[in-house]
């Protein structure tokens, strides 16, 4: 816990600083770097036995990024996003089939690896949508990532300190529904207090926090698929890049999975209610 709260306490103001004075164009650049490394982790946690396979794939994977930069803003942009929001209602169906692409097989593995596109491009899509916002991007990609990181440390205390029924058993052992209802409660507050500060009142304000807590479940089904994955590969972390804290995918989980869906109710609510 110690080499945990150390690691955070370095690396939380460096992403704070980072998001909040980089240009879009350099969050962007920065997040490839940060991407690919994931993706080099999820070919090791699929079981990829080749290394030049692994490079291959984690090549193309950095090539997606690169055509997804290129149509950014089109209809192709947004389809990117939106997959990867109805994405995590498949992987629910697979999560509630344990079993299933759990056999080493050249068959499983060419399925994980195209999971691994659906959980990796649309986020990083939806990252560099929010920060591009015209009106307090930046904050708004703070504010994003914020609910996902309390969410984290509310379902983590919460768990510790009132945890007795099992949320998933047997794909991650330690989570709670108690610990769920701490991330919801939780985030709920984090959501009110943040969108007043970003000028949110009323209905707009009302739809952010729904929009906080519907994200809130999908970063709990990011942090339940990938450790569905490591479950099946065997393995405690994704890897060992942060002292205590695991590998990237290990702190971009739950990131992955909410960040699409608050790209898209986001780009709603705007929609709905023009600053």
């Amino acid at each position: 816990m110690k080499q945990r709260i150390l690691t955070g306490l370095i690396l939380a103001p460096l992403a704070i600083a980072f998001i909040l004075l980089s240009s879009t164009t350099v969050f962007a650049g920065v997040l490839v770097i940060v991407w690919a490394i994931a993706m080099w982790e999820w070919t090791r946690l699929i079981g990829t036995p080749l290394m030049a396979t692994r490079i291959l794939a984690s090549a193309v994977g950095v090539a997606g990024l690169a055509g997804l930069w290129l149509v950014r803003g089109q209809w192709l942009w947004w389809l990117a996003i939106v997959a990867g929001v109805l994405w995590w209602l498949i992987a629910l169906s697979w999560m509630r089939h344990f079993s299933f692409a759990a056999s080493p097989t050249a068959r499983n593995r060419r399925i994980k690896l195209l999971a691994g596109a659906f959980v990796l491009l649309p986020a990083w899509a939806a990252l560099i949508e929010i920060h591009g916002h015209p009106r307090l991007g930046a904050t708004w990609t703070l504010f994003a990532l914020l609910l996902v990181w309390a969410a984290d440390s509310f379902a983590y205390f919460a768990g510790s300190r009132f945890g007795r029924n099992k949320l998933a058993p047997r794909i991650s052992p330690g989570k709670t529904l108690e610990g769920v209802w701490g991330a919801l409660i939780g985030t709920s507050l984090i959501a009110v207090g943040g969108g007043l500060w970003l000028g949110q009142r009323g209905v707009p304000l009302a739809l952010l926090v729904a929009l906080a807590l519907l994200c809130v479940i999908y970063s709990i089904l990011g942090d339940l698929f990938e450790s569905l994955m490591k479950r099946q590969a065997g393995v405690k972390d994704s890897g060992a890049l942060f002292p205590g804290h695991g590998g990237m995918l290990d702190r971009l989980d739950g990131v992955f999975a909410a960040i699409p869906a608050f790209a898209v109710g986001k780009f709603a609510i705007d929609l709905l209610f023009p600053a």
